[in-house]
Formats: structure tokens, C-alpha cells, sequence
């Protein structure tokens, strides 16, 4: 049985490392389907609801914004789970983004040294 979007969506999340940041337009670009940020942004609405955990709260928009704020039940509780994984957040965006940014295709998950 082939998965839907949205399970090979949840799939790609769950890989993100702790204390490390994606975006909605690189994991739908990981999944072939560019330019299907929104869908991805309506899958992480429905994460919720899964019966294993998906850390939707490590996907944000592709300037850090933490865009998807109102579906953790507060407004502040997408912030506090990023800081609880010492992910600094300024004016509901991820300071040090670039640095903390995933790539999907990467794989490793491990920051780059440079």
C-alpha cells in the first residue's frame, strides 16, 4: 500500500535531529513535490492527531518564522518546545536559522562544520 503526502510527510519530520530546524518547501522539495509548501504546512496541521509523535514544531518557514504557532494549543508553545531543545527564538523566529537549518537530503542530521 503506497503511503499518502501527508504520511511521507510525517516520515521526513520525524528524521529532522533535535535541536535542528526544516522548512516546508525543503521537505516537500525532498519529496519531489516543489512548490507543495502549503500542503506540507496543512500536513503539519494534522500532526497532531497521529498516533506516533511527529516533531512539528521543528518545521518552519523558509525565513525561520515560526508560521505554524497557532496549531500547538498556545501561542507561545511552539516556541517553548524549540527552546526546550536550546533552539533560540527572537520575535517568533529562529535566530542562528541557517545554522540550525536541515536539509532533508543531507541525511546525517549533523551540523555543518565548516
Amino acid at each position: 500500500m503506497e503511503q499518502s503526502f501527508f504520511e511521507k510527510v510525517y516520515e521526513v519530520v520525524r528524521q529532522v535531529p533535535h535541536g535542528r530546524v526544516t522548512t516546508y518547501g525543503a521537505i516537500a522539495g525532498h519529496l519531489g513535490a516543489r512548490g507543495s509548501a502549503r500542503m506540507v504546512g496543512w500536513a503539519m496541521n494534522q500532526s497532531h492527531s497521529q498516533s506516533v509523535y511527529v516533531p512539528a514544531h521543528r518545521v518552519v518557514n523558509r525565513n525561520g518564522m515560526l508560521t505554524g504557532k497557532h496549531f500547538f494549543g498556545g501561542p507561545n508553545v511552539m516556541k517553548q518546545l524549540l527552546e526546550s531543545e536550546n533552539i533560540e527564538v527572537e520575535d517568533d523566529r529562529v535566530v542562528r536559522f541557517r545554522e540550525l537549518f536541515w536539509d532533508p537530503g543531507e541525511g546525517s542530521g549533523a551540523p555543518k562544520t565548516e
